[in-house]
């Protein structure tokens, strides 16, 4: 059975322009800001976050994470896609088409 979000693996995600990514010292965690919220990620979020540039499709992390980690890749794909989807759900991501054609706000 495929995820919810599988239609999400032929885009290109990338961090909205008005999210920044950075080292909170006081919490010594990663963090994502966005206005008026903040999001303590975890390990596996900010290394999948590490890799959304907007020109690398989902499918294609998902692969790269699979080959570093030598893990299953339906088990990484199942762990990206939920995070990009819980992201996309609070409007924090931006999705290029893998065409280079503009960008898709909806990501579906």
């Amino acid at each position: 059975m495929s995820h919810p979000a599988s239609h999400l693996l032929d885009q290109c995600p990338r961090l909205a322009g008005f999210v920044r990514m950075a080292f909170d010292e006081v919490r010594e965690r990663w963090i994502l800001q966005a206005p008026e919220r903040v999001l303590v990620l975890d390990e596996t979020s900010k290394e999948i976050l590490d890799l959304c540039d907007g020109k690398v499709s989902t499918a294609a992390i998902v692969s790269r994470l699979a080959s570093d980690y030598d893990a299953p890749v339906d088990m990484i794909e199942h762990d990206v896609l939920a995070v990009l989807q819980l992201l996309d759900e609070k409007n924090l991501l931006e999705w290029e088409r893998p065409d280079g054609e503009g960008h898709d706000d909806t990501g579906k």
